[in-house]
């Protein structure tokens, strides 16, 4: 009976969560026209504890999405524009000299940096230095800040949303392909369709949008990210996953567009991603066991900049899209072979 009324509780605690998540979607949804399919891996990967990496073109609203994600939690929020004269002690913080007026006495004192928020927008992201852009993946990796041989704890949940742009390239410092691995998702912003352009004009050209009011807090979230490790895979989910992420290499590869236009294929840390993105899937649409629908949903932003096409490929003017697009309907499924 105890296992009955635990299992009971647990169900009712996941549908009030996810109902708050439902809220925050909603929430956004106010601000933000169309791009749905981005804010619900957004909220993926904020349950999942991994970083995004946003991309679109200037004027697609990458920088007012992730503004009102922040508005819709009860969360630190932080904002750094990259520049090129963006410094490390700028995003971490430094060693400030100050005085005890009673004694006298003189000592230094960390100075924190944005970075000691819960969600950082970091800003164009590429047009920072590379070692700017290393002290940060540092963070988003060890989630410590280590200075003068003191290590500085982040407080939990702490998340990463990254931009760039995929135009204007002259000045900017391209994120190697091993940093580029610390996020967990890589996102896409497409322009939108004639109708959404249409609600956009209409909502920005008014007399405003108000601010949103918070509907998750810390701790919900926190017990959401705690559920999200708890939920269910199947060991023929783990198979599909392994041998999704092993085709995406040419040497062990059967899929054709992979063999002809793949450089370098994905690691074991996507396997790891996409596992917890599907959790994450599963657990933002109600579910306690991931399915292959989630793997498949969660799979080209997870491994989209995970895998380096080769010069064939660019010749051809291929896009990573129309290597995983094959990849997802040639390799076996669950219970396959």
């Amino acid at each position: 009976m105890n296992d009955v009324a635990d299992s009971d509780r647990l169900r009712e605690k996941i549908g009030q969560r996810v109902a708050e998540l439902e809220q925050v979607r909603t929430s956004i949804g106010q601000v933000i026209v169309g791009q749905a399919d981005v804010i619900e891996q957004m909220l993926v990967g904020l349950l999942a504890g991994g970083h995004c990496l946003l991309e679109g073109v200037p004027g697609l609203g990458k920088t007012l999405l992730v503004k009102s994600l922040a508005q819709s939690l009860s969360l630190g929020f932080r904002r750094v524009q990259f520049t090129p004269d963006l410094m490390p002690s700028d995003l971490i913080g430094t060693e400030i000299l100050e005085e005890d007026h009673g004694t006298g006495r003189r000592y230094f004192k960390f100075q924190r940096g944005p970075v000691f928020t819960h969600i950082l927008l970091a800003d164009e992201i590429n047009r920072t230095p590379p070692k700017t852009q290393a002290a940060l993946l540092e963070v988003m990796q060890e989630r410590s800040v280590s200075y003068a041989g003191e290590t500085h704890r982040l407080e939990p949940p702490f998340f990463v949303l990254a931009t760039q742009n995929p135009i204007e390239l002259a000045g900017t410092y391209p994120l190697p392909e091993a940093q580029l691995d610390r996020f967990m998702m890589h996102l896409r912003i497409e322009y939108p369709s004639e109708a959404e352009e249409q609600s956009i004009l209409r909502l920005t050209t008014g007399s405003g949008v108000a601010d949103l009011e918070p509907v998750l807090g810390r701790e919900a979230l926190l017990e959401l990210q705690a559920l999200t490790r708890e939920v269910s895979v199947s060991d023929a989910i783990i198979e599909y996953v392994t041998r999704l992420v092993r085709a995406t290499r040419p040497d062990d590869s059967a899929v054709d567009a992979v063999r002809q236009w793949v450089r370098w294929g994905a690691g074991p840390r996507a396997g790891q991603a996409l596992t917890l993105a599907a959790k994450g899937r599963a657990l933002l649409r109600g579910r306690y066991a991931a399915t292959r629908e989630d793997i498949e949903r969660m799979a080209v932003p997870v491994l989209r900049h995970r895998v380096l096409l080769n010069f064939q490929a660019e010749a051809d003017r291929r896009r990573v899209e129309d290597v995983l697009g094959p990849l997802l309907d040639q390799v076996p499924a669950p219970g396959e072979r």
